[in-house]
């Protein structure tokens, strides 16, 4: 037992026991286990739940104390009052059973060292950079970005006076010298910081892939790394064709919507990352809410158990369509991990994808009218935004996720009006091609 000293009455605070156990076993015969394995039980004892072999769905909004001295120590570890742990349950904004547990699977995916869990990918990603940035400061970004996160930093952050710098995803290494020159000089012209080096890779929709390793590097000789992390949005690979945090990227940043979730039936989001970077991004979820719900937390939580067969399925159908799509005299070009046709985008596949994935844009030859046609004739694929489901989903980004971007930004990103993005899902890849084809022919 220990003796809380900072109670006047000098109560005494007994920890209850840990309730997110660290796995005993993380190897076999010298053989360090995979993630799937791994983060099977990670973080539940069914003892704790009646023997239950599934987490039980965790709803309240509190959770009792097992004495006010207790009270006080969570509240400090809430509020980084207290170095350490924070393994108190004290209020549902703040965490939860459920939300802990997928925050502790989460990391084993990424080799992490902690996780956070929020309501969207989009609050993640808000939370995350109102964390980062003061008055004054400059975000330096990759292009293109998720609607929504381009222009949440573009507007939202431009009233409270954070500028920023994009750059192109396939920039050189000797343009993001120039690109962190740039933002330097325009940090100190304004009073401020480059905070964070915001990165999306593939860049959505035109899958454009970005040098992580070349960005630390950039980012290393000319701030300093303690001061300016660099986060990237995972979701097109994650977790499983690409691990950013072994490439130097010091935060992921999911849609969990997507892959991870991976049956189009809840929205959320996620943040992998250093406990530096997580425990500040972490106050400022507690503050503004945002947080996963238990029930989407378990939903989650029965996905990752599948995450890597959904994604290897619908990968391995991908490869069978685009290479039906390729060369067929009514599909201008394809924008594919798999047959990616310039060498810088190539040399960073190379070195830092493990797969191709599923999600892909492809280009119709004309313009709008006939991609809406396209469209308009699919039969087993879904008219739908989104991606990373079971099933094929198909959308037009240049008049649907990303119409809110200025034509002329569109343009300078390849996000042209004859760009369809087809994001395949778990069906017979015999079956969706030959829906991809009856639909071409409407074209």
């Amino acid at each position: 037992m220990a003796n809380n000293t900072h109670d006047p009455m000098n109560a005494v605070d007994t920890p209850t026991p840990r309730r997110k156990p660290k796995p005993e076993v993380t190897e076999i015969g010298g053989r360090k286990m995979k993630p799937a394995t791994l983060m099977m039980g990670h973080g539940y004892d069914p003892a704790l739940s009646e023997n239950s072999i599934k987490v039980p769905i965790f709803l309240t909004s509190t959770f009792v104390f097992e004495n006010a001295a207790a009270g006080r120590r969570h509240f400090e570890e809430q509020t980084g009052m207290r170095e350490g742990p924070k393994d108190g349950l004290v209020y549902s904004r703040f965490n939860g059973p459920n939300q802990e547990i997928l925050e502790d699977r989460l990391a084993i995916w990424d080799g992490a060292e902690d996780a956070l869990c929020f309501s969207s990918g989009m609050s993640a990603i808000s939370v995350l950079i109102l964390a980062a940035c003061n008055s004054g400061d400059v975000i330096v970004h990759s292009g293109p970005l998720y609607a929504a996160s381009e222009g949440f930093i573009a507007k939202v952050m431009a009233r409270y006076g954070v500028t920023y710098i994009p750059f192109p995803a396939g920039a050189s290494p000797e343009e993001l010298d120039e690109v962190m020159k740039a933002a330097k000089a325009k940090a100190e012209e304004q009073g401020g910081e480059v905070p964070l080096i915001y990165l999306e890779s593939p860049g959505n929709p035109t899958n454009a892939l970005v040098d992580i390793q070349a960005v630390k590097e950039a980012r290393d000789a000319h701030f300093d790394p303690a001061r300016c992390p660099i986060a990237i949005d995972n979701t097109f690979l994650g977790p499983l064709w690409q691990r950013p945090l072994e490439h130097g990227a010091d935060l992921v940043v999911y849609s969990l919507t997507k892959y991870v979730g991976g049956h189009s039936d809840l929205v959320a989001g996620g943040i992998t990352g250093g406990k530096k970077w997580i425990d500040a991004i972490r106050a400022m979820r507690n503050t503004m809410g945002g947080i996963a719900d238990p029930n989407t937390a378990w939903m989650l939580l029965r996905s990752l158990e599948t995450v890597e067969l959904r994604m290897q399925r619908a990968s391995e159908n991908a490869e069978k369509v685009c290479a039906f799509l390729k060369g067929h005299p009514k599909v201008e070009g394809l924008g594919y991990l798999g047959m990616i046709e310039d060498a810088r985008q190539q040399d960073i596949y190379d070195r830092h994808c493990l797969g191709a994935g599923s999600t892909f844009s492809l280009f119709i030859k004309g313009g709008e009218p006939e991609s809406y046609r396209f469209l308009d004739a699919l039969k087993v694929a879904k008219l739908a935004v989104s991606l990373g489901g079971t099933e094929t989903l198909a959308s037009h980004p240049f008049s649907m996720t990303h119409i809110s971007v200025p034509d002329e930004r569109k343009k300078m990103l390849g996000i042209t009006d004859n760009l369809v993005r087809v994001s395949i899902g778990i069906e017979d890849p015999d079956d969706l091609i030959a829906d991809f084809d009856q639909a071409l022919a409407a074209v």
